[in-house]
């Protein structure tokens, strides 16, 4: 996705990326949220910058919010996101809390629809078919995961591609994989704009997407080893995906060449120290909910040992406050996307 705000008085399709080659900028931009200083590691210690998602994210939601007003301002009908929760899944119900209130910060208006962990698949579908026809709706998104009993698959595939603001439709997997503009994922799209907004090299650097899931290490793969001249710019790297049966010496090989490491695979503590080479850019997109036994309570933690990583690394993200924030704004950004209809 362009890192530039969608602007109606723009000479290209709006919300589109130049037809260019895309070049990360050998120093940060002004005003970003990470070290100005030349070198990546912080001036203050030995230590890798860390990258603050939360900060980036507001960024992010300050240009969606303009872009809302500007796009109210010329007589256009609001933004609205639809969400569909099933059960009672206390993780999802925080998730989409979070998107609401964002939506509202930014001046898009939205809604919860809540459904019983028990709905039948024919309901829940036939849900959809409705929201999909209703033309106060511009995005609708069913919350993952869903019960056992419900293909998440067929929930996907059945929500109109225009209104599907997660991108998981196979219309937009296949555009995306295509190198078309596209409904990009949120996370996909979190880490690829972490990456450009931060200035970090992706143009013929080595990268490991560690995890393999097609909601998320697949999309962000395809972004960053495509053609920097495509329709939709990718990152021009050369990728390599591993998932949680990648033998860990097997593993640790791949990420010791890596300029930049992606880490999706669920596991804590999946990439240690001795796994990442110096001065790499490392991007953890895991989400695990352990018991911190000096607590007594449940922490977030990601997939890479972050204190220790973070004193060989260039750049790290930390879990929370990393990719999390810049997916939900992002998932606002593919609503305003929709609601422009910049793609369809």
């Amino acid at each position: 996705m362009a890192a530039a705000a969608f602007s109606s008085s723009s000479v290209l399709r709006p919300g589109l990326v130049p037809l260019r080659r895309w070049r990360a900028p050998s120093r940060p931009a002004p005003g970003a949220a990470y070290s100005t200083s030349s070198s990546p590691r912080s001036a203050a210690s030995d230590e890798a910058t860390i990258i603050s998602g939360t900060k980036l994210a507001k960024q992010v939601l300050k240009e969606i919010q303009r872009d809302v007003e500007s796009w109210i301002s010329f007589g256009n009908k609001r933004p609205h996101l639809t969400v569909i929760l099933v059960g009672d899944n206390p993780a999802s119900h925080i998730y989409v809390r979070n998107k609401i209130k964002a939506a509202a910060s930014v001046g898009i208006s939205s809604e919860i629809i809540l459904r019983p962990k028990d709905i039948s698949q024919e309901e829940l579908l036939d849900m959809i078919v409705k929201i999909n026809k209703d033309s106060m709706v511009s995005g609708l998104l069913v919350q993952l995961p869903l019960p056992d009993h419900i293909d998440e698959r067929t929930v996907c595939n059945a929500i109109t591609p225009e209104k599907d603001v997660d991108g998981f439709h196979i219309i937009n997997i296949g555009r995306l994989c295509l190198d078309q503009p596209s409904i990009i994922p949120a996370t996909a799209a979190a880490v690829w704009e972490i990456i450009k907004r931060t200035g970090i090299q992706t143009f013929g650097k080595n990268v490991v997407v560690a995890g393999r899931s097609k909601n998320v290490g697949m999309p962000i793969s395809m972004l960053l080893h495509s053609d920097g001249e495509h329709e939709r710019p990718g990152g021009d790297a050369t990728v390599t995906i591993t998932h949680r049966y990648t033998p860990k010496e097997q593993l640790k090989i791949h990420t010791q060449l890596a300029d930049i490491v992606v880490v999706a695979a669920g596991i804590p503590k999946l990439i240690t120290t001795d796994m990442v080479k110096e001065g790499a850019a490392v991007i953890d997109v895991g989400i695990n909910h352990i018991h911190d036994p000096l607590t007594g309570k449940t922490k977030l933690v990601g997939d890479v040992d972050f204190e220790e990583v973070k004193k060989k690394a260039g750049f790290i993200t930390p879990v929370p406050g990393g990719v999390g924030p810049m997916t939900v704004a992002m998932l606002l950004k593919n609503t305003l996307i929709v609601a422009k209809k910049l793609i369809y």
